[in-house]
């Protein structure tokens, strides 16, 4: 009784929350897009959508999840929207501490709601990699990590802490420790994509440091950012070969890609494209003062082994920046934590192209 009344201020926040993401739920589906399909889904104001809230608003409750309890019972259109739902439910403390405009909360809420009816003995029996959907179009979760052993299992990295809360007719919830997404934050506007997900593969399983690699580098982004900016051609190029990359660099955290507007070799056999592709990535991540601070002729490691870049202009001069003889024109154009981005006048040329692995 001590631990629920010590945080009985929360109360008021979680309600007024609750009502303005309950409005921006109705007003959401009296504005919906005529020509949007929808999945089939309980009327929130049903005898059995009802009951089903209140049930599970309580087991919520119970739980520690004060939060999640009080939205799932004043608003339940924002999770019932098929015939089937998992809810994954962030705990409070994590949420009070989320400053979020109310239409980015429903979205990130969105992300932690999958369509489809997942208990734990179900979750366990996913494959590691595999993609779970999710109510935020286009947004798919990724199960990073199971242990049959130890009844664990971990979505994008978050571990779930409170399996089966409830497991009532087709919905099921779970308590987990986090958000499923670092959000953003930079120049928040609606429309802008601030959730990012991992990719993921349903049709087998990954190996856990490869599918840990995927969400770590952001590669669903930066494949994203690249296709919308001007280098298309590399987008697709490294979007082809992406699977070799990730498997032979299980431990990749982070990196520097080196972008071309204009990538001739995107036609290129399997094996030289991807030779290619990996001579353009380098597994640090380097801003342009970083790379301008190095010596002239420094060798940049790539991912292909004994093929380095070299700096070759720019350095302690007001000069522009060249790698390999290819002028940095776009520096620092995208970045994260993870990667950084930098436009080029052309593509590097390996001095040895073949169709073998060096």
């Amino acid at each position: 009784m001590a631990s629920s009344c010590s945080h009985w201020w929360h109360a008021p926040i979680y309600f007024t929350v609750a009502v303005t993401l309950a409005i921006v739920a109705i007003s959401t589906s009296i504005h919906t897009n005529p020509n949007t399909q929808m999945p089939l889904s309980p009327k929130p104001d049903s005898p059995i959508a009802h009951e089903l809230s209140l049930n599970a608003s309580r087991a919520l409750r119970r739980s520690g999840f004060t939060f999640m309890a009080t939205l799932l019972q004043i608003s339940p259109e924002l999770f019932l929207q098929s015939s089937e739902s998992t809810i994954f439910a962030i705990t409070d403390s994590v949420v009070s501490n989320i400053s979020l405009p109310t239409w980015l909360m429903k979205a990130l809420l969105h992300y932690h709601t999958s369509p489809s009816k997942l208990s734990m003995e179900d979750l366990l029996k996913k494959a590691q990699g595999s993609c779970l959907p999710t109510l935020l179009h286009g947004k798919n979760l990724a199960i990073t990590k199971t242990n049959d052993t130890e009844r664990s299992v971990e979505i994008n990295q978050v571990s779930i802490s409170h399996p089966d809360i409830f497991v009532q007719g087709p919905f099921s919830i779970h308590g987990v420790v986090g958000s499923f997404s670092s959000l953003d934050l930079d120049n928040i506007y609606p429309g802008r994509d601030f959730i990012q997900s991992p990719i993921c593969d349903s049709r087998f399983s990954l190996i856990q440091n490869v599918s840990e690699a995927r969400y770590m580098v952001e590669w669903t982004r930066i494949l994203r950012l690249l296709s919308s900016n001007g280098f298309i051609s590399f987008s697709i190029g490294l979007h082809s070969v992406l699977d070799g990359i990730l498997q032979d660099n299980a431990d990749l955290s982070s990196v520097t890609i080196f972008a071309p507007p204009d990538f001739a070799y995107v036609a290129s056999p399997s094996p030289l494209l991807e030779r290619i592709v990996r001579f353009h990535i380098l597994p640090e991540r380097f801003t342009y003062i970083e790379l301008a601070s190095l010596p002239e002729k420094a060798s940049l490691r790539t991912l292909v082994p004994y093929q380095d870049l070299e700096i070759t202009g720019g350095v302690n001069s007001t000069t522009v920046m060249a790698i390999n003889g290819v002028k940095i024109t776009q520096p620092n154009v995208f970045s994260s934590k993870k990667f950084m981005i930098h436009g080029i006048s052309r593509g590097f040329e390996m001095l040895k192209l073949s169709t073998t692995s060096s």
